[in-house]
């Protein structure tokens, strides 16, 4: 089930990488659940991972190894997220990447490993190094749509897209792909994202355009406010094109499309949610700060009772102003606060706004795609979020996620 999303774009390959797949077995016989991607010699880096404390025995290896040096090949399993491992955790992570170092001659740091799935259960080790063989025969630059279905969990459909950005030296590539469908509310990125381009980009540039397309896009969702033990998000750049960002307009360009290519993996999250029935935008105008606003835009965001509405497709205006109103701004006047469904006004005032007609309403609520949009009315600030309803569905398929 998933809203508004359809089979992959074309994908154009990115110079000095090359991605393979296998069966492993880690979780179901026979269905590609490993993930090898090599980046050519000197490809630069940058990475954002999840703030969650008790944060997965994978993302500690991976920051380990990316202060050591530069890294050759990403190492990606689903079906189990070695998260809540404890020491066995770290050393089945670290096996792992020992194992991708002896099949391919490089330094064991210049191995990272991802992983997503069942947090709490010992890592497969055994397995995984079994389909290793495998993931590196089926290296290829046109391995993307495979390497998307690859790192699938509960998402029901695979979610990537490239960019092409015309600098003043010529033409890059930007293709990455993402996975998430519960367990959605990133405090940095999202569940698992891969990002390459064969741009030559600094490694300052680099990891200041992930953060901030990381900030506007991957950190502006939410499915059901849980932020992941595995958040990953990596940008790549392999310089195989020798094409330079050459001044500021070219940073400004490559930045847009980084940012457009971010945003739409994002929302194909959002789109491809546990149950989903309804992509929801909720878009605060009028905040005295961003944070104020991005407050708000959570609130409404985060509860169950909007979300719930909103798969039933009830005008329930009453639940989003208690929202409103619960989100932290003490001097709030609520007489200058105005609410609408799309473009249509349901609240100001105070309460119901004048010339409300309910089957009106319940028609922009009935919508695949809906947009809440609130002004506060004390200031310039904005903030937007992507998130979704909450189905029978969606409890579903987490009351049976281990079974």
């Amino acid at each position: 089930m998933s809203v508004g999303l359809g089979p992959l774009p074309a994908l154009a390959p990115v110079p000095g990488v090359r991605l393979g797949v296998a069966c492993a077995g880690i979780k179901k016989p026979d269905h590609p659940d490993l993930t090898l991607i090599e980046l050519a010699p000197g490809t630069r880096i940058a990475a954002v991972f999840t703030r969650n404390r008790f944060c997965a025995a994978p993302v500690h290896v991976a920051r380990e190894h990316l202060s050591r040096t530069l890294p050759r090949y990403l190492l990606v399993n689903t079906g189990n997220a070695n998260a809540g491992t404890g020491a066995r955790g770290l050393e089945d992570a670290r096996r792992c990447c020992r194992a991708v170092a002896e099949l391919t001659g490089v330094d064991v740091a210049a191995v990272l490993p991802f992983s997503t799935g069942v947090i709490g259960e010992p890592l497969p080790v055994d397995r995984m190094l079994a389909g290793l063989p495998a993931c590196l025969e089926d290296l290829r630059e046109d391995g993307w749509a495979a390497a998307a279905e690859a790192i699938l969990t509960t998402d029901t459909l695979p979610k990537a897209c490239s960019r092409t950005v015309t600098l003043d030296k010529g033409s890059v590539r930007i293709t990455g792909m993402a996975k998430g469908s519960g367990m959605i509310r990133p405090d940095m990125a999202t569940m698992l994202a891969f990002i390459t381009t064969d741009a030559v980009v600094h490694d300052v540039d680099l990891d200041a355009f992930l953060r901030q397309a990381v900030q506007v896009s991957f950190n502006r969702i939410t499915v059901d406010g849980d932020t992941s033990t595995n958040d990953a998000c990596v940008l790549a750049a392999t310089a195989a094109s020798n094409v330079p960002l050459a001044g500021d307009g070219d940073r400004e360009r490559f930045l847009e499309a980084l940012t457009d290519l971010c945003r739409e993996l994002a929302q194909a999250i959002v789109r491809d949610g546990e149950g989903v029935t309804r992509f929801i935008t909720v878009a605060v105008d009028g905040g005295a700060t961003e944070a104020e606003s991005e407050a708000v835009a959570y609130t409404i965001a985060h509860s169950p009772l909007v979300k719930t509405a909103a798969f039933a497709g009830d005008p329930n205006w009453g639940r989003i102003l208690a929202a409103i109103g619960r989100a932290g701004i003490d001097d709030l006047a609520v007489e200058s606060v105005r609410i609408w469904l799309d473009d249509y006004l349901i609240a100001e005032h105070g309460g119901r706004a004048t010339g409300y007609r309910e089957e009106e309403a319940a028609r922009r609520m009935a919508g695949e795609e809906v947009t809440i949009g609130v002004d506060l009315g004390r200031g310039t600030a904005r903030t937007t979020v992507w998130t979704t309803d909450l189905s029978y569905e969606y409890v579903r398929i987490n009351a049976e996620y281990r079974s």
